[in-house]
C-alpha cells in the first residue's frame, strides 16, 4: 500500500511590524536631512549686502548721541571756565550710574590745582560753567585794568568777603575788578598779608583765562596786566569813599 504524500505549501512571509516602523523613520529622517540641506543652500544664495529686520532699524552711537547733546556745550579738549576753581579743561565725557538714574557728565581737570571734577551735562547753566571769553571781550577786561580802582571804605572783613565773592562768581568782569582795585604800585602803601593773598589769587585766575585766550603761559599773561595796571593813566591814589552802613 503506497503512502501519498502531501506537497507542503509555502506561507508568504509576513513582515514585522516593527521592521516596517524603522522603516518609515527612516525615510522620514532622510527627508528631514534633505529639507535641511535645502534650506541651508537658500540661506547661503541670499545676497550678502540683504540687512535682516533687526539690522535695518538704525543703531546710534554713543559719541553720535553725544555730539548731539553736546552741540551747545563742550567738548573734550576744551578750555572751560568753572566759578569756583577758574580755568579747567574737559578731558572726556563719560557715562555714571547715580541713583539708579544714568547721567552724562563732564570730566573737568585743574592741572594746577591737581584735581578733576565732574559735572553732568544737564546742571551746567546751574553751576555757572562757561566758556573762556573771546579777544573781544579781553580788550575790555583790558580797558577795566585801566580804570580808576573803587575802594569802599568799609570794614575789611566786609571788603574781603565781597572781594571772595567776586573772584568766585566765574564773571571775568568782576574778577578784573578785583584785580584793578587790589593792586598796589610801587609808589602806594604796601597791602596788608590777606589783602595780598586775595590779590595774588584773583591775578593768577585771571592770568589763566588771558593765557588760554591768547596762547600764551600763565607767567607772561601776569606780566602783561601787571605792565597794564602800571602803566595806567586812570590810575590815582584817591580812593572811592563810602560810609560803612
Amino acid at each position: 500500500m503506497s503512502v501519498v504524500k502531501k506537497k507542503q505549501t509555502k506561507k508568504p512571509k509576513t513582515k514585522s511590524p516593527k521592521a516596517s516602523e524603522k522603516k518609515i523613520v527612516k525615510k522620514q529622517l532622510k527627508k528631514s536631512s534633505t529639507e535641511k540641506k535645502t534650506s541651508a543652500t537658500k540661506k547661503k544664495t541670499l545676497p550678502k549686502n540683504k540687512p535682516s529686520a533687526k539690522e535695518s532699524k538704525p543703531t546710534v552711537s554713543k559719541s553720535k548721541v553725544s555730539e548731539k547733546k553736546l552741540k551747545d556745550g563742550f567738548l573734550p579738549d576744551q578750555y572751560v571756565v568753572y566759578p569756583s576753581h577758574g580755568v579747567g579743561r574737559v578731558i572726556e565725557i563719560e557715562k555714571r550710574e547715580i541713583a539708579g538714574q544714568m547721567l552724562e557728565m563732564y570730566v573737568i581737570e585743574f592741572e594746577k590745582e591737581k584735581m578733576t571734577q565732574r559735572v553732568p551735562i544737564e546742571k551746567i547753566k546751574e553751576n555757572g560753567v562757561r566758556k573762556v571769553s573771546t579777544k573781544n571781550q579781553l580788550k575790555e577786561i583790558f580797558e577795566i585794568l585801566t580804570g580808576k580802582a573803587k575802594i569802599r571804605r568799609t570794614m575789611w572783613s566786609r571788603r574781603a568777603q565781597e572781594y571772595e565773592a567776586k573772584i568766585n562768581s566765574g564773571d571775568i568782569k568782576l574778577l578784573a575788578e578785583v584785580v584793578r582795585d587790589l593792586f598796589r604800585s610801587d609808589s602806594q602803601p604796601e597791602q596788608s598779608y590777606s589783602e595780598r593773598q586775595l590779590y595774588e589769587a584773583s591775578r593768577e585766575r585771571l592770568a589763566r583765562e588771558v593765557a588760554v585766550i591768547e596762547k600764551t603761559d600763565e607767567q607772561k599773561a601776569i606780566e602783561k596786566m601787571e605792565t597794564i595796571l602800571n602803566n595806567s593813566n586812570g590810575r590815582s591814589d584817591d580812593l572811592e569813599s563810602e560810609e560803612a552802613s
